[in-house]
Parts: structure tokens; C-alpha cells; sequence
């Protein structure tokens, strides 16, 4: 019975190793895919994440593409809790039929960037069409904002070397996200809070919501606020977030092949 045992043990012991060998080979491989898929150097353009400092500063960004229910919410939610800073990433189409909100966004302060003209992939865009789709965004928010937007953020979060070098030869910096908060898949206020507030760190910036896909994010909103505030944090555009730091918060990342290979390497 004992040899048994210890044979049946042996097995296990021999597929946990083997396991364990694949784990590090496909995590060595990531490490290996970034530094092909990163890019650090100053004079290359590059996208920001999260800005490295070690102040308690932390950026709440809403993306708006669609939609005129959620907004308002929103904006009643930063007023009862007197939050002044906060960036808004406005796509031209729906400026152009919201003037009414794009002006309460404007004259409540907070800060205007661009979520480019057409919600789509820019990677799948000519060189010439993705000039486009940012020029006539930037012309479309200064003629409604009065201000030029000098930040932007590629419609689905979606963009390789080339749009960024196009999206920087036309003034823009690309803005992505450290903490992304889900809640355009409405997975119920508790979970938008607590991941949000889990994953929340100095130099942060933060993907939410405007649109009306997003139907909880004003629920969640409150308490998120309350509990950053509660560990310290204060709220900041991502203007001034990025004063805060240096190039080296700057990080190029091809986000879809990073995440297929971190999921390969888990096994998911």
C-alpha cells in the first residue's frame, strides 16, 4: 500500500515540476517579449500609464463616446464631493451633440482631452486617416471648448508606434491608464469600488467612464472617492499629474500581445 502511495505521489510531484518548468519558460518569455514591446528611450514617443512619484497623487479619468444619461450623474457626484480635479477624454461626435454637457464639464473646471473623431482602431487606419480622425477632433473640441486639447486617449485604448508617432508630431501625449476600473462591463458597483481602491497607487491614473454603457460608475463613484481620500490620496488632473514625474513614467506597451502572453503563460 505504501509503495503505491508513494508512487501515485511521485506522479503528481513529476507533473507539478513539469508544470512549474513551463510556468518559468512562458513568464521568461514575456520577459523577453517587453523589452521588444517596450520602449523607454527618451526620443521614441510613448504613452503614459501611471506617472512614478512617491506623492499620494492620483488621476480619475472619464472617457465620453456616446450617450447623454450618465454624464450629468457623474458630474453631480465630483460637485457634492467637492472633487474640482478630474480629466475628461471627449470623442468630437458626441461634443458636437452635447455641447450643453461639454460646457458644464468646461465650467466646472476640470480638464479637456481628446478621445480622437470615430470610435475606432487607429492601427487599422492609414497613416493619412489617422491624421485625420485627430485633426478634426482637436478642431472640433477647441471651436467647443475654446481650449486646444493637448492630451489624448485612442479610442478603445488601441494604438502601436506608428499612431503614436502621428498622434505626437501633431502636439499630442498619449494617455493610457494604470488601473482600469471596468465599468463599462457593469460588474456591479462592489466590484467597481474595490478595484478600483485595491489597485489604486501614488501616481495613478484611472480609467472610468461617462457613457451610458456604464451604468454603475456613478453609484461606485462616491465611495471611491471617499476611500482614496480616506489612505491619503489627492485628486489631480493628469496635466498636473504629469509634472509630478519624469520620462521614464513614459512607457510604450502593446497592451493585446502582453496580455495574450501573460494569459498563455497562466495557463488561461
Amino acid at each position: 500500500m505504501n509503495s503505491f502511495f508513494y508512487v501515485l505521489n511521485g506522479k503528481k510531484i513529476k507533473r507539478f515540476l513539469i508544470g512549474f518548468a513551463a510556468a518559468v519558460f512562458a513568464i521568461g518569455i514575456v520577459y523577453v517579449e517587453r523589452s521588444n514591446i517596450s520602449v523607454f528611450s527618451e526620443e521614441a514617443p510613448a504613452a503614459v500609464y501611471s506617472v512614478p512619484t512617491e506623492k499620494k497623487v492620483i488621476a480619475l479619468t472619464f472617457d465620453i463616446s456616446w450617450g447623454d444619461k450618465r454624464t450629468a450623474p457623474i458630474l453631480e457626484v465630483l460637485k457634492e464631493k467637492k472633487l474640482q480635479k478630474a480629466t475628461f477624454f471627449l470623442s468630437s461626435p458626441w461634443s458636437k451633440t452635447h455641447p450643453e454637457l461639454v460646457k458644464q464639464i468646461v465650467d466646472s473646471g476640470y480638464e479637456i482631452g481628446s478621445h480622437g473623431h470615430k470610435h475606432e482602431n487607429y492601427t487599422s487606419l492609414s497613416d493619412e486617416e489617422i491624421r485625420s480622425q485627430i485633426t478634426t477632433a482637436h478642431t472640433m473640441l477647441t471651436d467647443l471648448t475654446g481650449k486646444e486639447p493637448k492630451l489624448i486617449r485612442l479610442p478603445n485604448g488601441d494604438f502601436d508606434k506608428r499612431v503614436l508617432q502621428i498622434a505626437t508630431e501633431l502636439g499630442y501625449t498619449t494617455i493610457q491608464w494604470d488601473t482600469d476600473s471596468l465599468d463599462w462591463k457593469n460588474p456591479g458597483t462592489q466590484k467597481i469600488i474595490d478595484r478600483v481602491v485595491s489597485r489604486a497607487h501614488p501616481g495613478d491614473i484611472v480609467l472610468l467612464h461617462a457613457s451610458d454603457s456604464s451604468q454603475q460608475t456613478h453609484e461606485a463613484l462616491p465611495v471611491i472617492i471617499d476611500k482614496l481620500r480616506e489612505q491619503g490620496y489627492e485628486f489631480v488632473t493628469v496635466s498636473e499629474l504629469l509634472q509630478q514625474g519624469t520620462q521614464q513614467g513614459k512607457e510604450v506597451r502593446d497592451q493585446a500581445m502582453l496580455q495574450q502572453a501573460i494569459e498563455d503563460a497562466a495557463g488561461l
